[in-house]
């Protein structure tokens, strides 16, 4: 009987993460199924070639990888050259249909099917495979320690003979994971951290880290909306935008982590604000993919406006590639759960809210 095969696609430059590690094999084979991984596809998350062969996996080229696999893993879109190759078989990754919409529609005319895990319902069931929440964790975590180093004075309160230093104050901008993370690693280092968010619910878990929680009343019920921001009123924005400045102007370093499911990020920080941050003060924000929730964040860049280092960059995880993969990798390896039967074959239930929410083509 012919065993299906999930194949692993080495991710483009600067990608650093890896759809499975060599540990993950493991889980894949008590599914019935071979695994094919091209070559050098975890290097750069210090998983090598052998590694891989040891757990049980083949390597191979990227060609017969695609030509062998009935399922595909790969983080990012595969080329435009590569569509056609993937014809009757399914691809898994992170694809962010609702900002890349063109691709779409080219994968359902070449007859692929495409999974995108990103776009998982977040409900208690999903959680093992909620791949958004177990890199915004990262990110969080990550986006403080960025922070720290370019910051040009300590995080923590000292007193010394030579005189006291006052801790850094920092301001946080969501509650989401990311924020959540970024909020106990900020208080770790020793800083007074603040932290703002339209959804009430999440103050008590801001609090409970050791933050204070700055209040706008008249938010937009955000409970269904997955974890994500939901746009808002105009008299709340303006309310928000007044009691967001007070923040600002006395914060040392500001990460934001603010996104709209679908839509561009809100811009939480104008120019006027930062204008009135002191000279050395950082801001992180980890929504430049989606706009940014600056006025002058600049994807995957770093500048410096006025003094004020921001650092424009969404692709934290990728900085924590072992970690970063090993989260994702069981994050994959829980949905594939979903999608392959006791058999080791492939079983697509279209009834079932987790595959149906990430089916895309």
């Amino acid at each position: 009987m012919k065993v299906m095969t999930i194949g692993v696609l080495k991710e483009p430059s600067p990608e650093t993460r890896v759809s499975l590690l060599p540990e993950h094999i493991g889980i894949l084979k008590k599914l019935n199924v071979d695994v094919l991984v091209e070559k050098a596809a975890g290097e750069k998350a210090f998983a090598s070639d052998e590694k891989y062969v040891e757990a049980g996996a083949s390597v191979d080229t990227r060609e017969n990888v695609i030509a062998k696999s009935e399922i595909v893993l790969s983080i990012h879109l595969p080329s435009e050259d590569e569509v056609s190759s993937l014809k009757s078989k399914v691809l898994l990754g992170i694809f962010q249909p609702l900002y890349n919409p063109g691709f779409v529609k080219q994968f359902t005319t070449a007859g692929v099917t495409v999974f995108s895990i990103d776009m998982i319902p977040r409900s208690t069931r999903a959680q093992s495979m909620d791949v958004l929440s177990s890199q915004a964790n990262i990110a969080g975590y990550k986006a403080v320690l960025l922070a720290a180093n370019l910051f040009p004075r300590y995080f923590p309160m000292f007193m010394t003979a030579a005189g006291s230093i006052p801790p850094a104050k920092v301001l946080i901008l969501g509650a989401g994971v990311a924020g959540l993370q970024a909020i106990a690693t900020a208080r770790r280092l020793g800083a007074v951290v603040e932290v703002f968010d339209t959804r009430p619910a999440v103050k008590e878990e801001v609090m409970s880290l050791g933050a204070r929680f700055v209040e706008v009343e008249g938010a937009a019920d955000a409970s269904k909306a997955g974890g994500y921001a939901v746009e808002q009123t105009p008299e709340f924005l303006q309310k928000q935008k007044e009691r967001i400045a007070a923040s600002v102007e006395k914060s040392d370093i500001i990460i934001t982590t603010a996104q709209i499911f679908g839509k561009r990020a809100p811009v939480l920080l104008t120019e006027a604000m930062i204008s009135k941050m002191k000279s050395g003060s950082v801001i992180i924000d980890i929504a430049a993919a989606t706009g940014g929730n600056t006025d002058v964040t600049k994807n995957n860049e770093v500048i410096n406006y006025k003094g004020i280092t921001i650092v424009g960059n969404s692709d934290l995880p990728s900085t924590m590639p072992s970690d970063a993969s090993k989260l994702y990798g069981k994050n994959i390896c829980n949905f594939l759960q979903l999608i392959i039967d006791k058999e080791g074959k492939l079983n697509l239930n279209y009834e079932d809210e987790l595959v149906k929410g990430t089916l895309i083509s």
